[in-house]
């Protein structure tokens, strides 16, 4: 009799870095359960440097990557793609994690076929289904057509409550991110200014909403920070995508305190988060990554679907305007209580064990007996 099956679908970087823990969870119980990666290659470069930090192979690469693409022929060719794949392997139960492009064709292919969808990291909200675009609306279709929702906090699952989801459907894991985070966090990793006692400060931004003008406030902001504060070194890993790199190399190329940098692989990175005096950040991945290594964060954004950090004391809000995040971070690098009060603050998202409730609940669904982890509140 064939083993049942299991598909994980990524496509972006923080796709693969948030499945990983859960894929080698899978492969734990490589006897009793088939478990495939499918890469849809939203992301292309950045995915096979996470797929290498965690010793993982996709089994099947659709490449839909291309120069210049819109959301809407991209997000064909994944449907096209992801349906031929799952026409061929069959698996019971499809897990995807998120609110990419990537993760809402999977939901959609898996409703088409009748096979079971598992959203990780499920329930995350905004106020407005256009903010961020296209995330909140890829979130809000995917739990649609979801069997299984993981949602990282009670906040996330209450989120679903509100929507009308089962209560029987909800499994509130902690984010998986914390997981990977601390799998990585063990391995040694490179120092780009080990004799630096300064502050540094790690700086990502690639969020669609924030390209063209908010773009160019926060490059200016970066640029304001580093005049302001004596002996600080800012990082900035830059995305590979022309709209976002075109503004910080305009803007920021050549202080000699400021790095403009390829993205790193994700061990490096993790090994750079943990170097880090404070993050300013549009990620949401970030959000939940840094708390969980004591490292204060400045959100570049109007709205997070993450408020669970800025209750906590993790994490500010501080947006797109150029005078208040430079006012936001001089304050924060100058004020020791404040900036103790926010590192110190306890990580709302995880205990590291997120992958293996999922794994518990994905097994106990295919009849697979498996050591049980209780949900994360």
């Amino acid at each position: 009799m064939a083993k049942p099956k299991v598909a994980i679908v990524v496509g972006t970087r923080p796709d693969a870095i948030k499945s990983a823990p859960v894929a080698l969870e899978l492969k734990k119980f490589s006897s009793e359960v088939e478990s495939i990666i499918v890469s849809t290659g939203q992301h292309r470069e950045m995915l096979d440097q996470v797929f290498s930090t965690f010793g993982l192979k996709p089994d099947f690469d659709l490449k839909v990557m291309a120069p210049g693409q819109s959301l809407a022929s991209m997000t064909s060719r994944i449907l096209t793609g992801l349906d031929s794949v799952l026409e061929e392997t069959q698996p019971q139960i499809v897990l995807a994690q998120g609110d990419t492009t990537t993760t809402f064709c999977a939901a959609m292919v898996s409703f088409y076929r009748h096979i079971k969808f598992g959203h990780i990291e499920a329930g995350l909200r905004t106020e407005s289904v256009a903010s961020p675009f296209p995330e909140e609306y890829n979130r809000r279709v995917t739990a649609l057509s979801a069997a299984l929702h993981f949602p990282p906090t009670s906040l996330a699952a209450e989120n679903l409550l509100a929507e009308k989801v089962p209560l029987k459907d909800i499994y509130v894991t902690g984010n998986t991110g914390i997981d990977a985070v601390q799998l990585t966090a063990r391995l040694e990793g490179t120092d780009p200014w080990p004799n630096i006692e300064g502050p540094i400060v790690l700086v990502t931004t690639h969020r669609r909403e924030n390209w063209g003008e908010p773009q160019a406030r926060i490059a200016n902001a970066i640029l304001d920070i580093a005049q302001s504060i004596v002996g600080a070194h800012i990082i900035v890993p830059m995305h590979r995508n022309p709209e976002v790199r075109s503004v910080l190399q305009t803007v920021l190329g050549g202080h000699q305190r400021i790095l403009l940098t390829e993205p790193p692989d994700y061990r490096e990175f993790v090994s750079w988060l943990k170097r880090a005096t404070l993050v300013l950040t549009d990620s949401g991945g970030i959000q939940e990554e840094a708390p969980s290594l004591g490292v204060p964060v400045l959100v570049l954004r109007e709205s997070t679907e993450r408020p669970e950090g800025v209750e906590a004391g993790n994490a500010r809000l501080v947006g797109t305007d150029r005078d208040r995040i430079v006012s936001e971070t001089c304050t924060l690098l100058t004020d020791n209580e404040m900036y103790q009060r926010m590192a110190e603050a306890r990580s709302p998202y995880g205990d590291g064990q997120a992958s293996q409730r999922i794994r518990y609940v994905v097994l106990q669904t295919l009849g697979v007996p498996s050591s049980e982890v209780p949900m994360w509140i």
